[in-house]
């Protein structure tokens, strides 16, 4: 169950990443890795399950019946400044070059923690305009069935 009961901004949420993988999916398994926080992150992205949309319209009745059919847990898209240097980055890199998936935790404004496991698909370097700070989009893609939730206690 969620801890806030009111709304909260995304300011000071994280996002890390760990090449290891928890032994189960749970969230101490999850909790009990290390991991590396990645840097100048500017946009989290969207984190959760999305059901595809399976209709129906029976000729005899005329409506349409609408049910939930395969889900997927998506892809992660993150924002953030281009930082060669920082360790978090670095081992995105690291991951983008290697077919095995990786533990990401973000961590959100009032301590719950979203565990997930993904491979890093993508991440060029924007350069961007004159006025544009060099950046990077990195795209994970989550395992399915991998998504923890951890609320504070």
């Amino acid at each position: 169950m969620p801890a806030a009961t009111e709304a909260m901004t995304s300011a000071g949420s994280t996002v890390s990443i760990s090449a290891t993988l928890p032994a189960s999916l749970t969230k101490t398994a999850y909790a009990a890795l290390t991991y590396t926080e990645i840097g100048e992150i500017t946009d989290g992205g969207s984190v959760g399950r999305t059901y595809n949309l399976v209709s129906h319209s029976p000729l005899a009745t005329r409506g349409t019946v609408q049910k939930k059919g395969s889900f997927s847990d998506g892809t992660v898209t993150l924002q953030a400044a281009y930082a060669p240097g920082d360790a978090g980055q670095v081992l995105v890199q690291t991951a983008l070059n290697d077919d095995e998936y990786y533990a990401f935790a973000e961590e959100l404004q009032d301590g719950t923690i979203i565990y997930y496991q993904a491979q890093v698909t993508s991440a060029p370097v924007n350069v961007g305009g004159v006025d544009s700070i060099t950046g990077t989009t990195i795209t994970l893609a989550v395992k399915s069935g991998s998504i923890v939730f951890a609320y504070p206690a």
